[in-house]
């Protein structure tokens, strides 16, 4: 399948969302969501295992990869990637898909599952748990930090970004992220750095950074959940995403998100592996 990759491009208002696509034009349409500060590289590796008779269209969310960043003031989202994926699924003119996530892409792909359930057919969430509920004492603080953050921002003067070799670029992404292979912090680089005058730059938007103001409480996340009609497949790495939580809140999401999906007939399982690997 490799042999078949395509590049895509989907106009929206304030520019592109780019993209990768795999196998046949006519196939089952399957979109394939990455997570935070990472590009549709996420899925170069896996898509070649998967059924063949697919159509697998994997995006640079916007302000990732070679997508390009919403336009000045305006804030990253939970929703407003929502939006963005109605308008990914309306220029590909799919009214029926299934979706994989991967992360923060795992839960964009429940939230436009729960507002848009007629859409989806089936829902793969890649070391995530759909939802990321925030408790609602720190939801004042944690919205005015991004705001501020943001605010901030836009005082400065146009703010240059860092220039570096290939090789210091490909460093600073392995810190960042000590589990990802070499193989795979070359992929995510591949869409991930710009070339400019004396090396490269990160392509990415550097507002992804900020905390996210919108956020939803354990009730709206369960009241979401709830809403999802496609069979939901949750796939969890045992030293991934759920073990770098505070116990306590590990359990909440253990004890009640995972057992919503249990509950409603849903499939979750753990596997070997970590954030980025598992098997």
């Amino acid at each position: 399948m490799e042999g078949e990759v395509s590049e895509l491009s989907v106009r929206v208002p304030w520019g592109e969302i780019r993209g990768k696509v795999w196998g046949p034009d006519h196939g089952r349409p399957v979109l394939c969501l990455h997570g935070w500060a990472d590009n549709c590289g996420t899925f170069k590796t896996l898509i070649p295992l998967l059924p063949k008779e697919c159509r697998y269209v994997a995006v640079d969310l916007a302000g990732h990869g070679l997508s390009s960043h919403r336009p000045p003031g305006v804030f990253y989202s939970f929703p407003a990637y929502v939006a963005d994926v109605r308008r990914i699924v309306e220029g590909l003119q799919w009214t029926k898909f299934s979706v994989i996530g991967h992360s923060m892409g795992a839960n964009i792909a429940a939230l436009f599952s729960a507002l848009y359930p007629d859409m989806v057919e089936a829902v793969i969430l890649l070391d995530a748990f759909g939802f990321l509920p925030t408790d609602p004492k720190e939801i004042p603080k944690v919205m005015r930090q991004g705001m501020e953050e943001m605010l901030q921002y836009e005082k400065k003067t146009e703010e240059k970004k860092r220039v570096y070799t290939f090789e210091k670029a490909a460093e600073r992404l392995l810190a960042a992220n000590p589990t990802l292979s070499e193989e795979s912090v070359h992929i995510l680089l591949e869409r991930g750095l710009v070339q400019v005058d004396g090396g490269f730059v990160f392509s990415r938007d550097l507002r992804l950074n900020f905390k996210n103001i919108v956020r939803i409480s354990l009730e709206q996340s369960l009241e979401m959940q709830s809403r999802i009609k496609a069979p939901v497949l949750v796939v969890l790495a045992d030293k991934g995403f759920g073990a770098k939580l505070p116990e306590s809140y590990r359990q909440i999401l253990t004890s009640t998100l995972l057992q919503g999906y249990r509950d409603r007939n849903h499939t979750v399982v753990t596997v070997p592996g970590d954030h980025h690997r598992s098997i």
